[in-house]
């Protein structure tokens, strides 16, 4: 493991100090590609406007037609954070624009798969929608929006995943990715693409004299929900997403959010006048993905939609337990996953460029953490496959992938694809994140051709494990204060947590709970506490290391503690 410092721009820092941005944010900001204080801020009128995203004006039409004419509108949801979220702004959004008949449907993770099916399109049909609206979905769905076109359904497309080369033949797309789109944000979430659509609807309406701007509904109340699903989909933190995400942040921290975010917060110990990303990513995004993976996503949706307090709280406590039996099946699931493919290399050896593990008993719900979780300890593009359950698809297998920096996960899977035609049967997905379908009988030549890839794509360099960290912290910036000020901000994929790097002395370790690493430090000439999570090899006496800044609070007094991510051994 290498650790090197990020860039940090003077004449930047010098700009952001001058504004009154603290010395140690300035830095921190100005290495994050922060040149001027104006980027900073985060008001709903610096958003980037609507009519910049293609299609989200003729969506605007479509939708203010059907509410007109009072046609029943379905969305078509998926079954993550993102698409959960993505659901509940819609419905939320759409009956506060005047919509009186807006149902969803949510597909089955093992009966139905991902994205708009037939069977699906047959489904909303059946519901007696006219327009069928997908979020955080459809761009890949060719022969769904087929069906429901041939069914006679309006069908409007919201997603944000990176398309194929042909397009559905959707009656309106609203995806910034989409060929032609020049909107500046394209790592908006599924839930933001919805969000902006929203808008755009709430300007035609006015344009039409249905609103004004004195009777239009605030769709500001949304927010929160914006920002749970654009932080748990782990998109790119830009400078809009920035914004939304703070925006939603502000609401929730002041009380005023939906009652099952509410619970959320309450059923995960969190505290929501003090929240922040990590909650967003950590805690509750868990929680709901967790019914998607296990059980069923309508349970997650409903917590986002209920304003019945103790609905709300019955939810969440489901969605709590529900998380808890997630979280023993990916505990049983990663060591033996991780066992499999460290029997792939000798110790001492170096593993495989591409790591793939499969076994009859994993659980398909639960295959994307578990590679998460290898890819993260062996630093390599990893892809964890089960067996599928669906009716009359029991010969294939799901697997779910992760990916490192460097190598783009769905642009290898398309190579695959070219290379070894018929063996991916589905596939789509992003740089770091990819899902796939395939025959199991095809599994060693999926293996095979995803490791031809990636020994083509890696380099040593690529493979080698780097932190980029922000350098040393000065005495004066270690207080409980700054942890508290560091806390509040927008930090995320794209737009990293701070992240310190230094040389110390390890005054003295333990093992606590078996699997976690605990220290005692000197820093600076400064005892300071330190824990390792999920690390539980010892440190040398003095070692460089990587550690975030966290507070602990015993007996009424909070004290600095450091979080270690990670250790320069003297010989690397």
């Amino acid at each position: 493991m290498k650790i090197s410092n990020r860039d940090v721009p003077p004449r930047a820092v010098w700009a952001l100090e001058q504004a009154g941005v603290h010395p140690l944010l300035a830095r921190l900001y100005a290495s994050r590609g922060v040149c001027a204080i104006d980027e900073l801020n985060d008001g709903l009128h610096r958003l980037l406007p609507p009519t910049g995203l293609k299609g989200a004006t003729e969506a605007a039409v479509l939708l203010a037609d059907a509410i007109a004419h009072d046609k029943r509108l379905c969305i078509v949801a998926d079954y993550d954070c993102d698409g959960a979220t993505a659901c509940a702004v819609g419905i939320r959004g759409l009956r506060l624009l005047g919509a009186q008949q807006v149902g969803y449907i949510v597909p089955d993770r093992v009966l139905d798969g991902y994205g708009l099916t037939g069977p699906i399109a047959q489904r909303v049909k059946d519901s007696g929608a006219d327009v069928l609206i997908t979020v955080d979905n459809g761009i890949a769905s060719l022969e769904g929006v087929a069906r429901a076109r041939q069914l006679g359904l309006q069908v409007l497309v919201t997603d944000h995943h990176l398309p194929a080369s042909e397009l559905p033949d959707a009656h309106v797309i609203v995806n910034p990715n989409q060929p032609g789109c020049t909107f500046e944000s394209k790592s908006i979430a599924g839930v933001g693409v919805m969000f902006y659509v929203l808008l755009a609807l709430r300007s035609e309406l006015r344009r039409r004299g249905v609103l004004t701007l004195e009777t239009q509904p605030k769709l500001d109340a949304l927010l929160p929900l914006v920002a749970l699903g654009t932080v748990a989909d782990v998109v790119k933190l830009d400078a809009n997403n920035r914004r939304l995400v703070a925006q939603g942040l502000k609401r929730v921290r002041s009380g005023a959010m939906p009652a099952g975010l509410a619970s959320l917060f309450t059923a995960s110990g969190r505290v929501t006048k003090v929240a922040t990303t990590f909650d967003f990513g950590f805690a509750l995004g868990p929680r709901i993905n967790a019914a998607g993976r296990l059980s069923d996503m309508t349970l997650g949706i409903e917590c986002l939609m209920t304003d019945d307090a103790t609905r709300a709280d019955e939810l969440a406590k489901m969605l709590d337990g529900i998380n808890r039996e997630r979280r023993v099946i990916e505990g049983d699931m990663r060591e033996q996953a991780m066992r499999i493919a460290e029997s792939l290399f000798d110790e001492g050896e170096e593993p495989p460029p591409a790591v793939c593990v499969f076994d009859p008993d994993f659980h398909e719900g639960v295959v994307g953490i578990v590679a998460s979780r290898i890819k993260d300890k062996l630093h390599r593009p990893t892809f964890v496959f089960a067996a599928s359950h669906a009716p009359g698809k029991e010969h294939e297998l799901k697997g779910s992938g992760r990916s490192i920096a460097g190598f783009h996960l769905r642009d290898a899977l398309d190579l695959v694809a070219k290379r070894y035609p018929g063996v991916l049967l589905r596939f789509g997905g992003h740089a770091m994140a990819a899902g796939c379908t395939i025959a199991e009988e095809n599994l060693d030549q999926f293996e095979r051709g995803l490791s031809e890839v990636a020994l083509e794509w890696l380099d040593p360099a690529t493979l080698m494990r780097r932190i980029l960290a922000d350098g040393p912290l000065a005495a004066e910036y270690r207080r409980v204060d700054l942890v508290d000020t560091l806390h509040k901000e927008v930090w995320g994929q794209g737009f990293a947590p701070p992240l310190f790097c230094e040389e110390v002395e390890v005054l003295s370790q333990r093992l606590v709970g078996e699997k976690h690493l605990a220290l005692k430090l000197k820093h600076q000439g400064v005892p300071v506490d330190g824990i390792w999570f999920g690390h539980t090899a010892s440190l040398p006496a003095r070692v460089k290391i990587a550690f975030r800044l966290d507070a602990d609070e015993w007996n009424g007094q909070r004290k600095v503690k450091f979080l270690i991510e990670g250790a320069e051994m003297p010989n690397e």
